[in-house]
């Protein structure tokens, strides 16, 4: 099969910079229900400081030129036009990897981490330890996103890079890393498409499963990992049922609002990653809203759910008591969402070969810790080279 990319940089109009300042400048904003800032969500005068700085002091431009500094590309896949970064390594062999990102994050967290992974001398690091990185925008999110196209789950997302990585750039076998849902594509690639991968290294473990009858006599660990998950399911994932069946009505209000958007986006941010409660300790203001921005501009929010509403209406990573077998390395960072035990991720990955406790960092780990996580995937695939 011959498929041409053609060769893309991000330029967006300037009216749609103004328009999104006037907008921003015409925010109504709730007020602040009784009790502890950001215990019913998003705080109101976090919001209001954070708007006010995006109308008036972010600098859209220098965060796009960070972007356009790396090789990007479109290509025509599966009916859409897939936008993807395709970095070469430095080195004498550098091994490819799929980067996948998950939501609500986009190609912007994995600005810092890309050139450790590609040149890694440069960071006093082995050169034949690069990778040469192939980072998708995952299909309805982003630039992979246009008004009207068909919409996605895991297993055709994985479908989709799979073409991009093995029909279009032509490589045989290559390696897959990935968090949030880019975890659930990664697990879905070792699983169906076991001949091509090298080896999958993710850094949430979502296919070990989260059915407390699997544990029928837990251990310690299981325990601990059976209590996280009851929290989680009681306190923090209210936006996946939402997202999962009702995502054209939530799409409304986050399409129209970019208030809207920063709040339903920046509230996971700081839930989700090691920020003591303040956000901009992990992640910097101004890459988090290049992130919100993506969003915005590109008008992918609604397609960015579906995602969620095809998990929750049949749409499995892999069918029951499916298994992966190819090479596994996995990353546990403290402040992950959950943090299944080896003893439920070893039930569906049958060859794990690294299992690493971090010391710091949460769920978006390439934006929170990039030298971190760039070390753990060069050890993990260093055996499989």
């Amino acid at each position: 099969m011959s498929i041409k990319p053609t060769a893309f940089a991000l330029r967006i109009p300037d009216a749609d910079i103004a328009d999104l300042r006037d907008r921003l400048a015409r925010t109504r904003f709730p007020d602040q229900a009784p009790g502890d800032a950001w215990a019913y969500g998003t705080d109101v005068v976090y919001l209001r400081e954070l708007i006010g700085y995006w109308r008036d002091k972010f600098d859209w431009r220098a965060e796009e030129a960070a972007l356009n500094a790396f090789p990007q590309f479109r290509v025509l896949l599966d009916d859409i036009d897939l936008h993807y970064l395709h970095v070469p390594g430095v080195g004498p062999d550098p091994m490819p990897l799929l980067l996948l990102h998950g939501w609500p994050g986009s190609v912007f967290e994995f600005l810092d981490i890309i050139p450790r992974l590609t040149d890694p001398a440069r960071f006093g690091g082995d050169a034949r330890d690069a990778f040469t990185v192939v980072a998708p925008s995952l299909p309805g999110y982003g630039l992979s996103f246009q008004p009207g196209q068909k919409r996605f789950g895991v297993p055709e997302m994985a479908d989709c890079v799979a073409s991009l990585m093995h029909d279009v750039l032509g490589y045989a076998r290559f390696g897959a890393q990935g968090g949030d849902w880019g975890a659930a594509v990664t697990s879905r690639l070792g699983y169906a498409y076991a001949d091509r991968m090298i080896g999958i290294h993710v850094n949430l473990m979502i296919a070990a499963g989260r059915d407390p009858s699997a544990f029928p006599k837990p251990n310690d660990e299981e325990r601990r990992y059976l209590g996280e998950l009851a929290q989680w399911m009681r306190e923090e994932a209210g936006y996946q049922s939402i997202q999962g069946t009702r995502p054209q009505t939530l799409a409304f209000a986050l399409t129209d609002s970019p208030a809207g958007l920063a709040a339903w986006i920046v509230e996971k941010f700081r839930a989700w990653s090691d920020c003591d409660g303040e956000v901009e300790r992990a992640i910097s203001r101004d890459r988090m809203l290049a992130d919100i921005a993506l969003y915005w501009f590109t008008g992918a929010i609604g397609s960015s759910f579906w995602p969620y509403y095809a998990r929750l209406h049949g749409s499995a990573i892999f069918p029951a008591g499916g298994t992966v077998s190819v090479p596994t390395g996995y990353a546990e960072f403290p402040r992950e969402i959950v943090k299944p035990p080896r003893t439920a991720a070893a039930r569906v990955f049958t060859d794990i070969r690294r299992w690493s406790i971090m010391p710091k960092g949460g769920h978006f780990a390439a934006l929170e810790q990039p030298e971190m996580l760039a070390d753990e995937v060069r050890a993990f695939f260093q055996e499989l080279r």
